[in-house]
């Protein structure tokens, strides 16, 4: 097993997932890297995580949304089906609703599950449950949009942000869009206050629905939202911008989604690729993922991504090895939120602008913090086995061993030669580490010291 392979391996696992410990790599690298892909894009071979088990043991039911956050961040670090998870992240972003408006916790929930449940299928299939759900539905203001009385706020966002983006339509477009939904509305949930524990259904109310003639991106008929949902995924814009959201959230990081119109992908290759892989399977997921996890693009992009607050989080949680069961500080998986990125609530329609901007001051200080305080605790199972690898070496490390061991388990992790030489040199300032059974806890003491300068550099904020 070659120090490539694995980096290639935690590199996949990262962009596919939220990142992997040494000893998952180690099982992984038994098999190709193509057969983890396979793995990855088939998550029913895997058992779910057992939800009502988490339930019973933590506070989220009847949930708030702090609960329903550090919930999905615990899905997140323990699901046997990581891709799965990255794909429902993916929707939410691209998908962006926010609680507060709806202010009804079921119905954010059944859109996530959603995502989980087609997120890897296609596009159409994905568009139509999105159009029906009630999130959704309440979010954009489609339960007002009456025949006779249209609203558009969903046609125009459904043209403009989840499937073609700005200039491949027109104003006409979004207006027969919206007649084309109306009567597309949702029941509204019994003893809605103050339980919020009964879910909403889509409903269609054919009285409601402007059954004229309409001309939408070309094409004229008497349509239905499903037919204007099987338009847009014929125009050659959408899987370009399907595409483009995808080499964003898993290759590298682009400019913010209004601006696409003006500035052009930074890698048109791998954007082609992908956008050819969507046209020839008829905008199928899987396939489409396939390929972009298998382009050399994909696998020579790391450390090219801001990490989110939730994958920063959840990675350093799977590091540490805790919460791989409902722990009494389930809580602390809250701090995400700390940091900017408060799931179940982006900040706008728009979702949340990725790469640079998770970082400011305040942001990066939460980050440095969380991640330095979670390497800091020398009794969790992740830091315990970092000590052990390096003591199974059976005889002291040179300074230089002991920084590119550790940038290594905690990886592996690329840092500059700057950042490299100044770990050294706080190293140097110290003897050579020993494991010896009377310098059992200051070599302990000395290995955390590293891991948290390793968290507080630059590097560890890329994925």
């Amino acid at each position: 097993m070659s120090s490539s392979d694995l980096a290639l391996i935690s590199h996949l696992m990262r962009r596919a997932g939220f990142g992997a410990t040494r000893s998952d790599l180690e099982d992984l690298a038994s098999k190709g890297y193509a057969e983890i892909v396979d793995d990855l894009l088939a998550p029913e071979r895997f058992p779910d995580i057992e939800d009502d088990v988490v339930r019973r043991y933590t506070a989220v039911a009847p949930p708030g949304l702090a609960g329903s956050n550090a919930y999905w961040v615990y899905r997140m670090i323990n699901s046997k089906r990581p891709l799965e998870e990255k794909m429902a992240l993916f929707w939410h972003q691209v998908f962006a609703t926010s609680w507060p408006k709806a202010a009804h916790p079921p119905s954010s929930y059944a859109q996530i599950d959603t995502f989980r449940r087609n997120g890897l299928s296609d596009l159409r299939t994905i568009l139509i449950d999105l159009s029906r759900d009630p999130s959704m539905i309440y979010w954009l203001d489609n339960n007002e949009n009456h025949d006779g009385d249209p609203n558009e706020n969903y046609g125009r966002e459904l043209l403009e942000l989840f499937s073609m983006g700005e200039g491949n339509y027109t104003e006409e477009d979004v207006k027969m869009a919206a007649h084309a939904f109306t009567g597309w509305t949702f029941t509204q949930p019994i003893s809605h206050h103050p339980y919020n524990v009964y879910p909403s259904e889509f409903e269609y109310l054919e009285e409601d629905h402007d059954d004229g003639e309409k001309t939408c991106l070309g094409e004229t008929g008497r349509f239905n939202g499903e037919d204007i949902i099987d338009i847009i995924v014929r125009q050659p814009a959408t899987p370009r911008f399907v595409a483009r959201h995808l080499y964003n959230f898993f290759v590298a990081d682009e400019p913010p989604v209004p601006t696409w119109n003006r500035i052009p992908p930074q890698d048109p290759d791998t954007v082609d690729a992908v956008v050819e892989a969507y046209s020839s399977s008829g905008g199928q997921m899987r396939p489409v993922l396939r390929t972009l996890f298998n382009l050399d693009s994909f696998k020579e992009a790391r450390f090219r991504k801001i990490k989110s607050p939730v994958e920063l989080m959840s990675g350093i949680i799977k590091l540490v090895g805790t919460h791989r069961f409902p722990d009494p500080d389930f809580g602390k998986l809250n701090g995400s939120m700390n940091m900017g990125q408060q799931l179940f609530n982006p900040p706008t329609v728009e979702g949340w602008h990725t790469g640079m901007e998770w970082i400011d001051s305040g942001a990066l200080n939460e980050r440095v913090n969380f991640a330095v305080d979670e390497v800091s605790d020398v009794t969790k199972p992740g830091v315990q086995d970092i000590i052990a690898r390096l003591r199974s070496a059976g005889r002291p490390l040179s300074p230089e061993e002991l920084v590119d061991k550790c940038l290594d388990l905690i990886g592996p992790i690329d840092v500059a030669n700057a950042t490299r030489d100044a770990l050294i040199a706080r190293a140097e300032a110290q003897d050579p580490l020993r494991f010896e059974p009377g310098s059992k806890e200051e070599s302990a003491a000395r290995v955390v010291e590293m891991l948290q300068l390793i968290v507080s550099s630059a590097e560890y904020q890329f994925a």
